[in-house]
């Protein structure tokens, strides 16, 4: 007899029940080994971006499975709000997706349709073949399936600031994601995402998204930085990538061993 499943939680359950502001990272490696070694760290939340890093379905597939063992969520970025793309990100068993650049309602309602089957949506029924309903054994997947869900926008564009009332006003839209650094270049300052004014138009959106009762979250490596937007109410803040660590960690290794004449074997390159 085959296994009867349940669905995990997603990530608006988990913002939900908690108490505290989740912390996150970035897995940019389209490593499933870098995947299931950040989510053995106990953070809250790793994010498999699709967006900026090397990964295709069967990677997005494999970090999902390496990282299902550990009591951490799982959300996932696509590289574009696009209905085909996020149709097959929820067929390989994504429940919580970031969906980047969505600047106006029409945006946040195109992407809010694609996660659900007709007649509120135009999600593309094919669960008897995906591993989101386990194979079909996960009893009653396509009538509950939308419950299984977290739809979040990513708000990093000026025009997305300005409209960021009406795009948290739209159903469906669980929750917002600010993106400082896009948003400073929108604005004419181009790595400048701790800028007065980039740090205004974030604390507006945070207080939009409070005044609408819904969850917020930012990217903010800089550990000052994200206290000050902790403390400023955000409820999800990725503070890091695997790759980033692995970078500045093998850069300091060389600081230390390596003499600064660069006179080693590739010190010609």
């Amino acid at each position: 007899m085959p296994l009867q499943v349940t669905p995990d939680p997603s990530l608006k359950d988990a913002l939900a029940a908690a108490t505290r502001p989740l912390v996150g990272m970035w897995v940019c490696s389209g490593s499933a080994l870098m995947a299931e070694i950040c989510a053995g760290a106990g953070l809250d939340a790793v994010l498999i971006d699709g967006e900026h890093s090397p990964n295709g379905l069967e990677g997005i597939l494999a970090q999902l499975q390496a990282v299902r063992s550990y009591p951490v969520t799982a959300v996932v970025r696509p590289p574009a709000n696009d209905t085909v793309l996020i149709k097959q990100y929820l067929d390989l068993g994504v429940q919580s997706l970031l969906i980047p650049m969505v600047h106006t309602v029409a945006e946040a309602e195109a992407a809010v349709s694609a996660v659900h089957y007709p007649p509120r949506g135009v999600r593309g029924v094919g669960s008897a073949l995906a591993r989101s309903s386990r194979w079909n054994r996960i009893p009653g997947y396509v009538a509950g399936a939308s419950e299984t869900i977290t739809v979040m926008v990513q708000i990093e564009s000026a025009q997305a600031v300005e409209n960021v009332e009406e795009i948290l006003a739209v159903d469906g839209i669980d929750a917002i994601f600010l993106g400082p650094a896009d948003l400073a270049a929108s604005k004419g300052l181009l790595g400048q995402q701790e800028h007065p004014d980039i740090v205004a138009a974030v604390e507006h959106c945070i207080a939009a998204a409070k005044a609408a009762g819904k969850p917020v979250g930012v990217n903010a490596f800089a550990e000052a930085t994200a206290r000050h937007y902790m403390e400023a109410g955000v409820d999800f803040v990725l503070v890091g990538a695997d790759v980033a660590l692995l970078a500045r960690g093998s850069e300091g290794l060389a600081a230390r061993y390596v003499p600064a004449t660069g006179t080693g074997p590739m010190a010609s390159y």
